[in-house]
C-alpha cells in the first residue's frame, strides 16, 4: 500500500511506539508524518520539543543534563522529567544550552527535588508542539513555539496550590560541578505580577552565552518563594505561586534574545502579541509544513515517517541568533545588525557540509545564502572562517575548515553574487594561509603533509580534511578565474598523496623525516586528548577514503578499478570491533565502515567512481534499511545537527554528494516508491521507481522525460531543471550500467 502527501489535509496519525499507541491530534500536510521522538533514544541525541525551522527556540523537556547522555536534555530511555528549558543542541557529541528551566507542579512550594514521572504512553511530539502529563504532579504540560518564543498551556488538576519554577541554574553540562560554576551572572526582574525578565551569562563549550529573556503570565502570580540565589548574582531559582481554586489553567509565554531584555520583550511583542494556544502552535506547523511540502513522497507509511521525521531533523538546525529587528551578539560579544535579519548559530560544519548544506542548496537556497553572510561576519570579527560555530562563537571543536566547502558550493551553483564572491574567496585564502588554534600551515606547506611528530594529534585526518578544503578553494578560483589561485590550492589539493603508504594501502601518519609512524595498527581508533593518534573519531580504514576532490586519484593510487573495489570491499567485511580509545561516537559499523560518525558518509558512493554503481546500490540498501528505523532508536549515531539524518533523505529519494561542494550527486538506490522535489521556478525534480517488490533495488536502466539515461550521477543543473527520471529495478546487478568512464561520475565541478 502506498500513501501519497501531495494534499494538505488534517490527518489523525496513529504511531506506534514501545509500550503503546500514542495519537497525534491536527497534525496536517507532511507534519503529520514527523515523529519527533525518532533519535530521542540510544546515542542519537535528539530532542522532541517544539520548534520551528531554523529557530532561536527549541523548548524541550530535560530529563536530565549531566554529560555524554544528556547533550540534548532528553533519553528516551528516563521516566524522570526535571522541566523544560528553552535552548537545546539536536544530535551534538557535547552538552550545552538548556538554557531558563521552566517545571509546573503543585504541592507546597519548597520540595525536597522538583521532577515527576512521566509516560511515554502520555507524551505527544510533533513539529512545533509538545505535550506530557507531569504524573506527580497532577500537570498537563503544552508547548509550542515561535522563531524566538515559546508558550505554555499548564493544565493543573483539582488543586489549590498551583506553581512554576524558574530556574537560571539549570543546563547541559558535562559534570555536577560544571552545573554549580558554569554561570557566571544571572538577574530575575519581577517588573509587575505578570511580567518577569532577566538573563543569565554562562561560560561552557559555546564560550560566553548570554541569553536575556522576558515571561509573561496570563495571570497575576499570589506570591514568590526564592529557593536560591535572591541575594546573589548567579543560579537564581524561585517558584511563583498562583491563586489556588480559581486556577485551571496558566498560560505562559516566554522570548529569548542574545542582545538584551528589551530584544526580548521586541521579540514576544512581534510574534506572541495575543494569548491563543491552538493559532500559535497551526502557526508552527504550517512554517514546518511550508518546508516538508517541498519534498512530495509515495511510500508505505513506516517508511514516510522515517523519511519526514530525518528531513524535520535536517531542518531544525542551525539556528539563528538575530532578533526579529536584526540585531545579535557576535563573536566577540558585541552586538551588531545583520540587515537580513539572520546570524546563524549551532553550525556544526564539519558534520553538516556533507549533506545536510547541500540538501539546502537544494531546497531553500535563500538560506545557504544566509549562511554564507553569517560565515563572512564571523570571519570579520575574528579574522578566520568558523569551524563550529555555538552561539556564534568558535569552540575550535573538530578539524579542517569546513566553512570553506560551503562557500564553495553556494559559489559554483550561483547562490551567492559575484562580489559576495570575492569577499569570500578573500575570507576562504586567510583561513588557509594564516596560522589560527587549529592550523599549521607552515607545516603543512614544508612537508607537504602534518608530521605526527610536530601536529601530536590527528595528523593523518587534519591534512586530508585540509586537502580536501583546498579542493573546493581550487575549483572556487577557477569559476572566478583566479589562474594563480586555482593551481597553488589544486596543487595542496594533492597532499593526500603524500601519506599514502602503499605497502599497506591505506592512508597512514608520517613523520617530518619522511619515515612512517611505528607501530601502525589500521584498526586502531583515535581520538583528540585520548593520548594523540592520528586519526579524528577513527581509524586509517576510515580515513583512507577520505579524497572527495580527487576519488579517481586515489583509485590510481590503489591499483585501479578492480583493486580499488576490493578495498572497500574489505573495508565492509572486516570484523566490526572498536581497538583503542573508547570513543562513543563509533556506532553504525558495517565491518569497519563506520556509518555512525560522518567521515564514512560519503564511503559507500565510492564504487560508482571505479565503474561499480552496483556495488554501491548493495551498500546504501543495507544502511538505509537497516540503520535508520522509525522507532526512538531509529538514528545509527549522534543526529549530529541534521547530518545524519540529511544522509537518509538524499540517499533515500536516490542520490548523494561524494563531494559535497561540486554539484555532482552519485546515484544511489531510490527507497521511495516516488519523490517529488520543489526546486522553484514552477519546476519539479522527480524520480520515480518501477519494481515489483522490495527486494528489487539494484538499477537495471533510468529514463530522463523518455530518453536513455546512462550515467550514475546527476548535476545541481540536473535538478534546478527539472523533469522525469524513472528508475527501474531488478533484483539482480546490471553490470553495465555506469561502468564506462564516460557514464561515471567526476571530480571537477558541472
Amino acid at each position: 500500500m502506498k500513501t501519497s502527501i501531495a494534499f494538505g489535509f488534517a490527518w489523525l496519525a496513529v504511531v506506534a511506539v514501545s509500550g503503546g499507541t500514542r495519537v497525534l491530534m491536527n497534525a496536517t500536510g507532511n507534519a503529520r508524518f514527523v515523529n519527533a521522538l525518532i533519535g530521542t533514544a540510544n546515542d542519537g541525541h535528539t530532542y522532541p520539543g517544539a520548534t520551528v525551522p531554523f529557530g532561536l527556540v527549541q523548548a524541550s523537556p530535560d530529563t536530565g543534563c549531566l554529560g555524554w547522555p544528556y547533550c540534548s536534555g532528553y533519553r528516551y530511555e528516563d521516566s524522570t522529567l526535571l522541566g523544560f528549558s528553552q535552548t537545546h543542541l539536536s544530535g551534538t557529541g557535547c552538552p550545552d544550552l538548556g538554557a531558563i528551566l521552566l517545571l509546573p507542579f503543585t504541592g507546597s512550594a519548597v520540595q525536597i527535588q522538583y521532577q515527576s514521572k512521566f509516560s511515554h504512553q502520555d507524551e505527544t511530539a510533533r513539529p512545533g508542539y509538545y505535550a506530557v502529563e507531569l504524573q506527580d504532579y497532577g500537570v498537563k504540560a503544552e508547548i509550542t513555539a515561535s522563531e524566538r518564543c515559546a508558550f505554555y498551556r499548564c493544565h493543573f488538576e483539582n488543586t489549590n496550590e498551583a506553581h512554576l519554577l524558574l530556574d537560571l541554574r539549570s543546563g547541559m553540562v558535562f559534570d555536577a560541578q560544571a552545573l554549580e560554576s558554569h554561570v557566571i551572572k544571572s538577574e530575575i526582574h519581577f517588573e509587575d505580577p505578570t511580567t518577569i525578565s532577566g538573563y543569565r551569562i554562562t561560560q561552557g563549550w559555546g564560550g560566553e552565552r548570554h541569553v536575556y529573556f522576558a515571561m509573561h503570565f496570563d495571570q497575576p502570580f499570589a506570591s514568590k518563594t526564592w529557593l536560591a540565589g535572591e541575594s546573589e548574582s548567579r543560579n537564581q531559582r524561585v517558584v511563583f505561586s498562583f491563586q489556588g481554586g480559581s486556577i485551571q489553567v496558566l498560560n505562559v509565554k516566554i522570548a529569548i534574545s542574545t542582545v538584551s531584555i528589551d530584544g526580548a520583550k521586541a521579540n514576544l511583542a512581534a510574534e506572541m502579541p495575543g494569548w491563543n494556544f491552538e493559532a500559535t502552535a497551526k502557526a508552527a506547523c504550517e512554517q514546518w509544513n511550508e518546508l516538508l511540502s517541498k519534498v512530495t513522497a509515495e511510500a508505505p507509511r513506516k517508511d514516510l515517517e522515517t523519511f519526514y521525521t530525518a528531513l524535520y531533523h535536517s531542518l531544525v538546525a542551525p539556528n539563528n541568533l538575530a532578533d526579529v529587528d536584526g540585531q545579535y551578539r557576535g563573536a566577540d560579544n558585541k552586538v551588531y545588525m545583520s540587515e537580513g535579519k539572520a546570524y546563524y548559530s549551532a553550525l556544526s560544519l564539519w558534520d553538516v557540509h556533507r549533506a545536510s548544506i547541500p540538501l539546502y542548496t537544494i531546497l531553500c537556497p535563500e538560506v545557504v545564502s544566509q549562511l554564507v553572510d553569517t560565515l563572512l561576519r564571523h570571519y570579520k570579527v575574528t579574522g578566520y572562517l568558523p569551524m563550529w560555530a555555538l552561539w556564534g562563537h568558535e569552540n575550535n571543536c573538530m578539524i579542517g575548515n569546513a566553512s570553506i566547502p560551503v562557500i564553495a558550493e553556494a559559489c559554483l551553483q550561483g547562490i551567492i553574487s559575484s562580489s559576495v564572491a570575492q569577499e569570500a574567496f578573500e575570507a576562504v585564502k586567510v583561513s588557509s594561509t594564516a596560522n589560527h588554534p587549529k592550523s599549521d600551515w607552515t607545516s603543512y606547506m614544508r612537508y607537504g603533509y602534518l608530521p605526527s611528530d610536530i601536529v601530536k594529534e590527528e595528523a593523518v585526518s587534519r591534512t586530508l580534511e585540509s586537502a580536501f578544503d583546498d579542493g573546493c578553494a581550487a575549483e572556487m578560483a577557477r569559476k572566478m578565474g583566479k589562474t594563480e589561485d586555482q593551481a597553488y590550492f589544486a596543487r595542496r589539493s594533492n597532499f593526500y598523496t603524500n601519506l599514502f603508504d602503499s605497502s599497506t594501502g591505506l592512508m597512514r601518519g608520517k613523520k617530518s623525516d619522511g619515515t612512517w609512524v611505528t607501530p601502525f595498527d589500521p584498526l586502531l581508533y583515535s581520538h583528540a586528548g585520548d593520548a594523540g593518534g592520528d586519526y579524528t573519531e577513527a581509524n586509517a580504514w576510515n580515513y583512507t577514503w577520505h579524497v572527495q576532490q580527487d576519488p579517481e586519484g586515489l583509485i590510481r593510487l590503489l591499483g585501479g578499478d578492480e583493486k580499488f573495489a576490493e578495498k572497500l570491499d574489505r573495508l565492509f567485511t572486516l570484523p566490526s570491533t572498536v581497538v583503542g580509545a573508547n570513543i562513543v561516537d563509533i556506532t553504525g559499523l558495517i565491518g569497519q565502515y563506520v556509518h555512525g560518525n560522518e567521515p564514512c558518509h560519503h564511503v559507500p558512493y565510492l564504487y560508482s567512481y571505479a565503474g561499480m554503481p552496483w556495488k554501491t546500490q548493495e551498500r546504501v540498501r543495507e544502511i538505509t534499511t537497516t540503520l535508520y528505523h522509525n522507532t526512538p532508536g531509529g538514528i545509527p549515531g549522534n543526529d549530529d545537527c541534521g547530518q545524519m539524518s540529511a544522509w537518509y533523505v538524499l540517499s533515500t529519494m536516490g542520490f548523494y554528494p561524494v563531494n559535497p561542494a561540486n554539484g555532482i550527486y552519485v546515484l544511489g538506490t531510490p527507497g521511495l516508491d516516488k519523490v517529488s522535489l520543489d526546486v522553484g521556478n514552477g519546476k519539479k525534480f522527480t524520480i520515480e521507481t518501477v519494481r515489483r517488490n522490495s527486494s528489487e533495488f539494484y538499477i537495471d536502466h533510468i529514463e530522463h522525460d523518455g530518453k536513455l539515461y546512462p550515467y550514475s550521477y546527476f548535476t545541481h543543473a540536473d535538478v534546478l531543471q527539472g523533469g522525469r527520471f524513472i528508475f527501474h529495478m531488478t533484483s539482480k546487478p546490471n553490470f553495465a550500467f555506469g561502468k564506462s568512464v564516460a557514464c561515471r561520475p567526476q571530480s571537477q565541478s558541472q
